[in-house]
């Protein structure tokens, strides 16, 4: 079988192309940038962008599954970068895949899509999206979603939609290093009462459930008694964690000192709008320290059932959250994950 993985570069990207490598796909990676421990790995590496419908339409070319992990993520930059790569590059790779007659594409979402600011509290795939967004990555990221859905059955098309949350782990290029940065610096407060649950997923099992979204398709449509085609799923560690316990959790495992400043959930909303002004009135496109999506995202509740994706995708998270720690730590008291500001999704 033959794969073409978009973002392959980044951090679920890479996980992605080392699971498809271990049951002996023939894999593909497409990176705004040279991959040169990719190419180290024989997987073949297109240096191009997911807004190059030319490069896309070579890169798709005999391929049997696309996984599109490719994305603009961040809390800041001009709304027409986000809607060029997560809208625009979407619409591109579905039409690279109907033209090379690709039967399945597996996208990369983010239950932030669904998010509304409230508490969500194990809410399931019913859950709508919502009126309004106050950041252009979710935004985004919605818009690409229904663009994948809407593509199913087209052509021989199957598609569907997973939707991993706050995905950390080994080589972490994202999270974790965002984290660290910020705390070495004093810049980290807990927002609100330091209460809120939420959900996140180890790299690995977020991987694990893209390759068995991509065999169930293989099993057809929803008329021919497959569910997961045109459907969304998230996809979570089975128990959600108390947000700031964890980054605690995580701080003292790398030997920095925990987080106990507290700022109220409305200070911080209120700045964050304000920052937005600021930074938008001077054309900045650097990341605001607090935004108002990010306030909301630190402060509330938002964990998921992955229920349907046990029940649909077969899918159990093999890597607990105790495993999964030891490594993380492991990972990064080793020095082999280099440290970045970039944002999650």
């Amino acid at each position: 079988m033959k794969a073409l993985v978009t973002g392959g570069r980044g951090f679920l990207g890479r996980y992605i192309i080392e699971k498809l490598l271990e049951k002996k796909w023939s894999v593909s990676s497409l990176s705004r940038l040279p991959d040169p421990e990719l190419l180290k790995l024989g997987v073949p590496t297109i240096t191009a962008s997911v807004t190059d419908k030319a490069a896309l339409v070579a890169a798709c070319a005999g391929m049997d599954v696309v996984f599109h992990v490719a994305a603009k993520v961040g809390m800041g930059g001009p709304w027409s970068e986000f809607y060029k790569t997560n809208v625009i590059g979407t619409q591109n790779v579905i039409k690279a895949c109907l033209h090379n007659g690709v039967t399945r594409l597996v996208y990369t979402s983010s239950p932030s899509v669904v998010f509304d600011g409230n508490d969500h509290d194990l809410l399931d795939e019913s859950t709508p999206y919502p009126t309004k967004y106050l950041a252009h990555y979710p935004e985004t990221k919605a818009m690409a979603e229904r663009e994948v859905l809407r593509a199913n059955g087209r052509d021989g098309l199957l598609t569907c939609s997973l939707r991993p949350h706050l995905v950390w782990g080994p080589r972490d290029t994202n999270l974790i290093p965002r984290l660290i940065d910020r705390a070495k610096k004093g810049k980290v407060k807990i927002i609100g009462d330091g209460n809120n649950v939420v959900s996140n997923v180890y790299v690995e099992n977020a991987a694990d459930a893209h390759l068995l979204a991509a065999e169930k398709l293989a099993a057809g449509s929803p008329a021919s008694g497959s569910p997961v085609a045109g459907s969304t799923y998230f996809i979570a560690q089975p128990e959600p964690v108390k947000l700031w316990d964890w980054i605690n959790e995580i701080l003292e495992g790398l030997d920095l000192p925990r987080v106990t400043r507290k700022v109220p959930f409305g200070v911080a909303y209120t700045a964050g709008g304000a920052m937005e002004l600021v930074y938008r009135a001077l054309g900045l496109r650097s990341e605001p320290m607090m935004t108002r999506f990010l306030a909301q995202q630190l402060a509330r509740n938002h964990h998921y059932s992955i229920e349907k994706a046990r029940r649909e995708l077969g899918w159990e998270p093999a890597i607990g959250h105790k495993e999964g720690m030891a490594r993380l730590i492991a990972d990064f008291k080793g020095g082999q994950s280099q440290v970045s500001i970039a944002t999650v999704r």
